[in-house]
């Protein structure tokens, strides 16, 4: 690995303020943990299933940024950036459908959901107040999401990291002044969260509308462009439902272990994602970057500058690494004041370090293929992993075995995202141009 590469400018340029766009909602929800958490465990583990359900529904949805930053780029490159306009402005469309659509599928489903994930009694109770208050954000969320999708295609992540750290920030003080000040509950944690991400989400369309203009390009919605852009994307979807499926699966087997083990999970699974998402920083600058090359038609510098991105991933999880193994028990101790809990969460975030190397690979690897527009390769390697997983936690639960064996299969689970990815990357299938 080289010290210094002549990639690694523009790979800081847009995978540091990149961070800020994908940890927007992950910080929400740390926020939320870490705040209810000190509530109660019965709170903590209701902010688990519900954070379960919003964060999938997230997760489904983030094809609206990774389906939009690559194609832009492209577009970009090849000098068509009236029609990357018009492709931002529908993609912002199609967030707004989707989320008020999701809301309302939520307001009807969320009981069974929690229900489905081992909720009940007074944890149920939580996670049901906890998923209500929470569901007018959605579509303000997703909204986001497209548009940080745009900005990305246009190299521009400094603006997203704007948003999100307003909104990070805000969230955090209108929910110190609600629970701690006030002494109101977890409903009031979830409606910081909607009050942050209606800001976020109307300031971010109002700077996409206003591009989509300079370009003379309309903003009514385009109902083919809406439909084809749903078509394009069912590959990426399928990729992110199998990942987010199988952290939902995880927590639903943890919820049956107990509730201290379903709070520590959560706690984990809530650093996990920041974690993941900062590794995944690096695969933003991977999907902006390859898609650039590729549409400019220059094979090699896109091999060269993905290769560095790797290294650089690899490098950040070791960093990683040795920071969560070195401090797990004053994290622990901030998500929770039950003592069970803080030294359950303390044994789960050792699994966690020794995962963050291989999550770099993975992480890096998949925006690279993202940008590419491989994504039916990366569907089906994602729905065979998970496939694994689920066996892996069948055997668990039939064991009776413990929260560590859990976490054990979940890092079998990356190990067998990370084999196909590396054997994918070191050929040339995947080197598209124009």
């Amino acid at each position: 690995m080289q010290l210094r590469s002549p990639y690694d400018r523009e790979i800081a340029r847009l995978a540091v303020p990149a961070l800020g766009s994908l940890i927007a909602e992950p910080l929400y929800v740390l926020a939320d943990t870490a705040i209810v958490g000190n509530i109660g465990t019965t709170e903590l583990a209701g902010l688990a299933l519900a954070s379960t359900v919003l964060l999938t529904l997230h997760s489904a949805a983030i094809f609206l940024a990774y389906g939009t930053t690559g194609p832009v780029a492209r577009l970009i490159g090849s000098n068509r950036e009236s029609d990357a306009a018009h492709r931002s402005m529908q993609g912002v469309w199609l967030a707004l459908i989707l989320g008020v659509a999701g809301a309302l599928i939520l307001a009807v489903t969320g009981r069974p959901l929690l229900q489905l994930l081992g909720g009940s009694g007074d944890v149920l109770v939580a996670a049901e107040r906890y998923l209500l208050f929470s569901l007018p954000g959605l579509p303000f969320l997703l909204v986001a999401l497209a548009a940080n999708g745009s900005f990305h295609g246009r190299q521009n992540t400094k603006t997203p990291l704007v948003l999100a750290f307003v909104g990070a920030v805000g969230n955090l003080v209108i929910e110190l002044i609600l629970i701690n000040g006030l002494g109101y509950g977890i409903g009031a944690s979830a409606l910081s969260t909607v009050i942050a991400q209606f800001v976020v989400g109307v300031a971010a369309t109002t700077m996409v509308v206003r591009w989509v203009r300079s370009h003379q390009v309309s903003t009514k919605p385009d109902r083919a462009t809406m439909l084809e852009l749903l078509g394009t994307s069912r590959a990426l979807v399928i990729r992110t439902m199998s990942l987010r499926g199988s952290f939902t699966l995880s927590t639903a087997v943890a919820a049956r272990m107990g509730v201290t083990d379903v709070a520590a999970h959560q706690v984990a699974l809530g650093i996990w994602s920041t974690l993941a998402l900062a590794l995944d920083a690096v695969a933003i600058a991977g999907q902006a970057l390859t898609g650039k090359w590729l549409g400019i038609g220059d094979k090699l510098k896109a091999r060269a500058a993905t290769r560095r991105m790797i290294e650089v991933d690899i490098g950040v999880g070791i960093v990683m690494a040795v920071a969560v193994f070195l401090l797990r028990q004053p994290i622990a101790e901030l998500f929770s004041n039950d003592p069970v809990v803080v030294s359950l969460t303390s044994f789960i975030l050792i699994h966690l370090a020794l995962q963050q190397p291989l999550n770099g690979v993975v992480f890096a690897l998949d925006g690279i293929l993202i940008g590419a527009g491989d994504l039916s390769f990366l569907a089906a390697g994602m729905v065979g992993a998970a496939i694994l997983f689920v066996v892996l936690a069948a055997a668990v639960v039939m064991a009776g075995a413990g929260i560590g064996w859990l976490w054990f299969a979940m890092s079998i689970f990356m190990l067998a995202r990370a084999v196909p990815l590396v054997a994918r990357w070191r050929r040339d299938d995947w080197l598209v141009v124009g």
